[in-house]
């Protein structure tokens, strides 16, 4: 059991992104494609993080052609390259969840200022 934790802790990043539930972020994620690497954008509202050590997650909603689509990220991987806050949201919950009933203006969530 204690080479496990030795493992999972020498995975751990050093530097964690700051952010919170309900801001809106762009993810860089590495995604490889046959030979080739490449860095794609994932932006949207986080609606949940779940903590957990090695195998802590967040998960990112937008809306894409209409449709609206949910990635779940682990933190700690190695293809999320970076997150950056685009801008700060004032919640009152833990988890987003009951954005996904919401359309258009009131699935928005309001600017921390």
């Amino acid at each position: 059991m204690d080479k496990l934790q030795a493992f999972a802790n020498e995975q751990l990043k050093t530097e964690i992104p700051q952010f919170e539930i309900g801001d809106s972020v762009v993810v860089h994620n590495k995604i490889k494609e046959g030979n080739r690497e490449r860095i794609q954008l994932f932006d949207g509202l986080v609606i949940a993080k779940k903590n957990g050590g090695i195998a802590e997650t967040f998960t990112v909603r937008k809306i894409a052609y209409g449709i609206g689509v949910e990635k779940t990220f682990p933190l700690h991987s190695p293809n999320v390259v970076k997150v950056v806050v685009t801008r700060r949201g004032k919640v009152r919950r833990a988890k987003l969840y009951y954005v996904r009933d919401r359309v258009g203006k009131q699935a928005k969530v309001k600017e921390l200022i």
